[in-house]
């Protein structure tokens, strides 16, 4: 099974309007609720693309009982996370259908008790040994330190189990530095690890401060990969119009397959390209459209740069 870690899980609402106009009243053409948080729309990606999938992490309250009611239904995903006392937090996506884009709007994740954290902790430890794979992805909540990705990090590689990390700013850090198999940032989380925004040195910097591989992505305009075998670059056969909202986590997705697997680096950056584009063309996150997934993936161009 692929284990995914979401410390601040969240009930995600998405609407759909015409157009949004600021400072005006909006009649909903369509409205979504879903189980959400980065790890958490892996798995669910995973899921559908048929693996056996386990999230863990925290959810509370009535929020976070509606997350979970959500999570039960869906085919070969098991539901670990641990109960806190604060509700889990919500977010809310606006889809502009005349502009194409998205307006996110994200609460504040909930406090976690010392006592909270050290149950994660403890149920970790007894997921990892039957993980082919493991993801921790996203922000911390208030009440957990700093370096707790260091930490699960270290857990994973003493158990023998490659971990991918996708989170920002000082966690990001702070678990590069721990050796992770895979790191995954976008644009501005490069920026900020390395100070950099030219994708290719950035990219470098990054796996030189104790990454495995760094998978950075170029938005539209697919992936860049510093990896063992070479730096690679990977691009959609043309560009996808639609909710952009969890393109990164199916790409996340794609790796930590590729990653369990032991795939080629070619065909798993073809397939996160892929499988990230075909989120944004389906209307909610953690989730992608099989036949754009299908039409795009022979596209998809996978070129070795390490000479460029």
């Amino acid at each position: 099974m692929i284990l995914t870690v979401t410390l601040n899980t969240a009930l995600d609402l998405t609407y759909q309007v015409p157009a949004l106009v600021p400072r005006a009243s909006h009649r909903v053409a369509l409205s979504t609720e879903r189980p959400g948080g980065k790890g958490v729309n892996v798995s669910r990606v995973l899921a559908a693309l048929g693996h056996e999938t386990v999230v863990t992490g925290f959810a509370g309250g009535a929020t976070g009982a509606r997350l979970r009611e959500l999570l039960a239904p869906v085919p070969r995903l098991t539901d670990a996370l641990v109960d806190v006392a604060a509700d889990t937090r919500r977010t809310v996506a606006v889809v502009d259908s005349a502009a194409g884009d998205t307006t996110q709007f994200n609460e504040a994740g909930a406090a976690v008790t010392a006592a909270e954290w050290a149950a994660l902790r403890e149920r970790y430890a007894r997921l990892l040994p039957g993980a082919a794979a493991v993801a921790l992805c996203g922000s911390l909540p208030p009440g957990v330190h700093v370096g707790a990705y260091a930490d699960l990090i270290r857990a994973a590689r003493a158990a023998g189990v490659p971990v991918l990390l996708d989170t920002s700013g000082e966690p990001l850090r702070r678990g590069i530095a721990a050796r992770p198999d895979v790191v995954k940032p976008n644009a501005d989380e490069l920026a900020g690890l390395t100070g950099s925004r030219e994708p290719r040195r950035a990219t470098l910097d990054a796996r030189r401060r104790g990454a495995h591989a760094v998978v950075s992505s170029l938005g539209p305009d697919g992936l860049l990969a510093a990896t063992p075998d070479g730096l690679w670059r990977a691009a959609p056969p043309a560009p996808v119009r639609g909710n952009p909202t969890g393109a990164g986590d199916s790409a996340v997705a794609a790796l930590l397959a590729g990653l369990a697997d032991g795939t080629p680096w070619p065909d798993r950056l073809a397939r996160a390209v892929a499988l990230s584009a075909a989120t944004v063309a389906s209307p909610v996150a953690g989730e992608f459209d099989p036949a754009v997934y299908a039409d795009l993936l022979p596209g998809v161009t996978v070129t070795d740069d390490t000479r460029a």
